[in-house]
């Protein structure tokens, strides 16, 4: 029997030139592999080149583990950012979550039905309410109460727990704390968070409410990686849905609530195929 190899894909950008297409395609065939999918882009504006390219390694003349050596001349010579992985080898994604369990249960149910590439090790939360649910898909759960003058202690912990279980990703699924500058610098590009669309013009508590009461006509959810800005890191995935006079605040609760599971879901989708690639403020998705 003939074990395949994996998908190597490779996700990189740089400053533009010509012949960049040709160069990573002919690096790849004069190796013998098979491009399975290439897509790119260029930002006339920044004058900067972005490629998203995947392979099949069957007949390649590199073994897998030798492809960040072999490739690294030339990504050089490019005076790229650029990264290799390798399609058989699923991301480790740590979920954590505070008390609505909406996005947990859309995540962890497309991931029982195969529709994710990842695995989840495990689950964190600042409040047991959520637990029943995570044993009920075979997922240990860490309670890690966090308060003002704890906050620090607990993330240290948390932190040494994601080492442990070499988590790769992030997922803030309605995590209702503010990460420290620390912790998000541990994962950069690498914490995906879902919010609400209205901010910042309906900040608090209660935005559901506050739109309800301005009657707004159009809601939305926002997945986006985290930095220290508070909500401002790079757009991965958005959508909308349209109110009417006839929407009670209820009605609008839901729709938002379907919106950030949808939103969420998508999101990390795109993140764990490695299909993004970060610019700046902003991504390139490449879909």
């Amino acid at each position: 029997m003939t074990i395949s190899e994996p998908v190597a894909i490779l996700l990189l950008s740089c400053p533009d030139r010509a012949g960049l297409v040709s160069r990573i395609s002919h690096f790849i065939y004069e190796r013998g592999g098979n491009i399975l999918d290439l897509d790119e882009h260029v930002d006339t504006v920044e004058k900067m080149f972005f490629i998203r390219v995947s392979w099949s390694t069957d007949h390649f003349s590199i073994p897998p583990t030798e492809l960040d050596e072999a490739f690294s001349p030339l990504a050089k010579e490019f005076g790229a950012s650029w990264k290799i992985r390798l399609g058989d080898r699923k991301m480790r994604v740590a979920l954590f979550v505070s008390r609505y369990d909406h996005c947990l249960q859309e995540l962890l149910w497309r991931h029982s039905i195969g529709e994710f590439r990842i695995d989840i090790p495990l689950i964190v939360s600042n409040h047991p309410d959520l637990e029943p649910l995570a044993l009920r898909y075979g997922i240990p759960f860490h309670v890690f109460p966090v308060t003002a003058a704890s906050k620090q202690e607990i993330e240290q912990q948390e932190l040494g727990l994601l080492k442990d279980h070499d988590i790769d990703t992030v997922v803030l699924a309605r995590y209702m704390q503010v990460l420290s500058p620390q912790f998000v610098e541990s994962y950069p590009s690498r914490i995906i968070n879902i919010h609400h669309s209205f901010l910042p013009a309906f900040v608090g508590g209660s935005p559901y409410r506050q739109a309800y009461e301005r009657g707004v006509k159009i809601i939305g959810a926002t997945s986006h990686y985290v930095t220290e800005d508070l909500d401002q890191g790079p757009i991965i995935e958005q959508d909308i849905v349209r109110m009417s006079h006839k929407d009670t605040l209820d009605d609008l609760i839901r729709k938002g609530r379907d919106l950030e599971r949808l939103v969420l879901a998508r999101a990390l989708r795109l993140h764990s195929e490695h299909r993004i690639l970060v610019n700046g403020k902003k991504t390139v998705i490449f879909d």
